[in-house]
């Protein structure tokens, strides 16, 4: 491919860094505060599992630097049902995710510029969505180039609420003790708070999915998948605990803005109300660069011959056009269906459709890493226990989150997986007619 329309590492990790902080990141402190410090100890569950996952991805990266991400990954290694399942699973959470950030960032434009209000909002959120597949349209690097502009200036809110956090610490201690939780500790409630937290950090995996358009993707993938997920997860980790020490509980957690309140009640009123314009932007950014990603993912399911052929072509500045536009078809689908669903409500659900949607990939990246190790005679013994170290650690957070988020998720996921394979039978079908002619 040329090499001017390929993304560096810099690219990369502006995907990982500004897939995973969307828009859950500024309604996350309100949903996790009724469990207290139970939270935090689930955030410490997730950042060390997804930091396992990181590895998972970034070592199938470096081992299969040929496999055009994640569906090469697993059907190299698992077979190809398996791949078609898991990859099924995790294309429908990108365009319903895109589709929920549409009409997410919607709500709030309208809080910051009120005389936009008078747009109807499905047509507002739809013009928002078709934006972001016409800057796609002109190619990945010109998408890539927005990801970095857009994912830094998301990290500017970011940014304030840990130096007012380093300020308090300095001018008023006592304010981080004038409101402890009350929740007690429990293994239950740490759990089923990690689950919640999970749904911020998925992305994780972004870097790898264009892995046929990024520039030596045996060393690039790797290491902006790894810095990509440190960097959020320490994000993540500050941002979430200062809200939860500064605010009375309850409050808290009613709060529709928790970091605008925040802002307001400790800086000075109205400062919150500009904090959701880096809301927009960070719904922006994630909504640009999960339509790169299912782009991508699209094109390489078709050219792996389970989706209908024609999504794999692209136009003539190398993207994969029928492929965007088909995909934001069926995001434009859903926000027909869903835009009069309140913001938080709406996150709501799409936490667990999406977080369940994901998890079979996680699992059969990590099984797939097993795969190798059981094939790797060319390895060294240290190679080798890295491997099944890094397998091991992978397949477990993923069974682990299954289980943390109940017997509802796993069912969502099994309906999911399910409602693919006809699809599939039909492809196969189409391949073994097209092959015996």
């Amino acid at each position: 491919m040329n090499e001017s329309k390929q993304i560096g590492f810099w690219t990369c990790t502006a995907l990982v860094v500004g897939n995973c902080i969307g828009m859950g990141i500024f309604l996350l402190p309100a949903s996790l505060a009724p469990y207290g410090f139970n939270a935090t100890i689930g955030w410490g569950i997730t950042v060390v599992g997804c930091i396992a996952l990181a590895r998972v991805f970034a070592r199938l990266a470096r081992e299969l630097p040929n496999a055009d991400g994640p569906y090469g990954y697993v059907r190299s290694t698992l077979g190809e049902l398996p791949a078609y399942i898991a990859l099924w699973c995790y294309w429908v959470s990108l365009w319903i995710t895109n589709a929920a950030l549409a009409t997410g960032v919607v709500a709030y434009i309208t809080a910051v510029f009120p005389q936009l209000g008078q747009l109807q909002p499905s047509l507002f959120a739809l013009g928002l969505l078709w934006t972001f597949v016409v800057i796609n349209l002109c190619g990945v690097r010109t998408g890539g180039g927005v990801q970095i502009v857009t994912t830094a200036l998301k990290l500017l809110p970011m940014l304030a609420i840990a130096v007012l956090a380093v300020w308090m610490l300095v001018e008023a201690p006592q304010a981080y003790v004038a409101h402890p939780p009350s929740k007690p500790i429990s293994l239950g409630d740490a759990m089923a708070a990690s689950t919640i937290a999970l749904f911020a950090m998925l992305g994780i995996e972004s870097a790898t999915v264009p892995a046929s358009r990024v520039e030596n993707p045996g060393r690039t993938i790797p290491l902006a998948t790894i810095v990509g997920t440190l960097l959020t997860a320490a994000i993540y980790l500050i941002v979430s605990t200062v809200p939860m020490l500064l605010l009375p509980e309850q409050e808290l957690a009613n709060a529709p803005a928790p970091f605008a309140l925040l802002m307001d009640r400790f800086v000075g009123e109205g400062v919150g109300r500009w904090l959701a314009l880096f809301v927009v932007v960070s719904g922006l950014g994630a909504l640009n660069g999960w339509t790169l990603l299912v782009g991508e993912l699209t094109r390489t399911m078709a050219d792996n011959g389970v989706l209908p052929a024609f999504l794999s072509r692209n136009n003539r500045r190398g993207a994969p056009g029928f492929a965007l536009i088909v995909t934001a078809l069926l995001a434009s689908a859903m926000i027909l269906m869903n835009y009069s669903k309140s913001l938080v409500n709406g996150f709501t659900v799409l936490s667990q459709v999406v977080t369940a949607a994901n998890l079979p990939l996680y699992l059969c990246c990590s099984l797939a890493l097993a795969v190798l190790w059981y094939r790797g005679k060319r390895l060294d013994d240290k190679a080798i226990r890295g491997l099944a170290l890094i397998s091991a650690l992978g397949t477990a957070y993923s069974i682990f989150a299954f289980i943390g988020m109940g017997h509802e998720a796993f069912m969502m996921a099994l309906v999911l997986a399910a409602a693919g394979l006809p699809l599939y039978l039909f492809m196969r079908i189409l391949r073994v007619r097209l092959n015996r002619s």
